[in-house]
Formats: structure tokens, C-alpha cells, sequence
């Protein structure tokens, strides 16, 4: 959490050092136009039109370093505002977008997305080699995330050895299939922050992205 901290105030730090960039070419621009005025020949002085060019290209230079500086401010507080939302799911469960289900215990959980209501899921559990050992009726749901539970037996009433399975969802609607997305529960064990965005560690899941948590337990 500290390093989160320490990740946040760096973010925040980067805009002052653009507007101090800002003002050094401001400053800069500005000595070098009266440089200019200073020693213009008065038989030939500087067109009020020149003059008045150079103020716009300064002002168009200046306004777009600004528009940058206020957009990396607030791409920085967005992500500063993710780290600290991202560090609050430590050590809490959590199911994100994947097809595994471990049975431990004779006890398995997982769950399934439905973009739209189904008259009809049907989830299947395959083992390592791909072979379906128990397939499960869920009847009619409604959209949503509808919780999936197995107790290890399989179809032919046998009871399943622990260990890591997959699973697949078939929804149906009206005769025809329907989206339907696998999610599997993971625990966050920490949060990480880069340029491309927060990322939580999500045990044997690895790093997965704030947008695959589905659901926070």
C-alpha cells in the first residue's frame, strides 16, 4: 500500500514540472520577440502583422501545452483514483472473466454472465484431457451473474478427484444461443500500477485487469 501511495504522489508531482515548462518557453518567446523590437531597423521596423503573428503562434503553442498538462493531470488522478480503489480488494475474493473451477473438498464454485434472461443453461465441467464429467441443468435465469456450484460428483455418480477443472456455458433463449461467459473466483493478493494501467494479482490467474473483475466478494 505504501508503494501505491508512493505511485500516487509521483502522478500528481508530473504537472507541475510541464507548467514550469510552459512558462520557461513563455519566458523565452517573449525576451526573444523584444530582442527583436529592441534592434528592428527603424528604417524597417517589424510589421504589426509579423508582430502579431508570433503572439498567436505563442498563444496556440501555450494554449496546447496546457490542454497536454490538464490532461495528463487528470489521466493521473484517474489512475490514482483506480490504485486506490485496486488496494481495497486485497485479500477479498473476487470472480473474473475465465473458464477454471478447482474442486477442493467436495466443493466447487464458479459462475456464468448472461448478456440476456435464458429459457435454458446447461454448464459443463471437463477434465484436464477435455472429457465432460458432470453437465449441470440451470434451467430459465435472468441476465446477470447466476452462481454455479458443484459437489464433485460426476454423471456417472462417481466422486471427481481434487484438482483443477474447466467449465462451459450454453445459454439458449427462444431456440437460439445466447452470450454467455464464464467467470472463476480468485483471491487478490496485490496491485500493481504501470503506464498501461492498474492491474491486480489474482492468485494462479496471475495479473488480470480491472475490467475482467466481474464481481467483488
Amino acid at each position: 500500500m505504501v508503494a501505491s501511495v508512493q505511485n500516487t504522489a509521483s502522478a500528481f508531482a508530473a504537472p507541475a514540472s510541464e507548467q514550469s515548462q510552459i512558462k520557461e518557453t513563455e519566458d523565452r518567446f517573449l525576451k526573444l520577440l523584444v530582442t527583436q523590437m529592441k534592434n528592428q531597423d527603424p528604417l524597417n521596423p517589424m510589421d504589426n502583422a509579423e508582430v502579431t503573428s508570433q503572439m498567436a503562434q505563442l498563444s496556440t503553442v501555450t494554449g496546447i501545452d496546457k490542454l497536454n498538462a490538464t490532461v495528463q493531470s487528470l489521466s493521473s488522478s484517474m489512475l490514482a483514483s483506480q490504485s486506490l480503489q485496486a488496494v481495497s480488494m486485497i485479500g477479498h475474493p473476487v470472480l473474473v472473466t475465465g473458464d477454471g473451477i478447482e474442486l477442493g473438498n467436495g466443493k466447487a464454485f464458479a459462475a456464468v454472465e448472461l448478456a440476456q434472461p435464458a429459457d435454458k443453461l446447461t454448464v459443463s465441467i471437463n477434465d484436464a484431457s477435455g472429457r465432460t464429467v458432470r453437465t449441470l441443468q440451470l434451467g430459465a435465469q435472468d441476465s446477470g451473474i447466476v452462481d454455479v456450484a458443484w459437489d464433485g460428483v460426476t454423471d456417472s455418480g462417481t466422486v471427481a478427484p481434487d484438482g483443477s477443472y474447466t467449465l462451459q456455458a450454453v445459454a439458449e433463449l427462444g431456440g437460439g444461443k445466447r452470450d454467455a461467459v464464464t467467470l472463476e473466483y480468485g483471491l487478490v493478493n496485490s496491485v500493481a500500477q504501470s503506464q498501461g494501467g492498474v492491474t491486480v494479482n489474482v492468485g494462479k490467474l496471475g495479473d488480470v485487469s480491472l475490467t475482467a473483475i466481474k464481481q467483488i466478494l
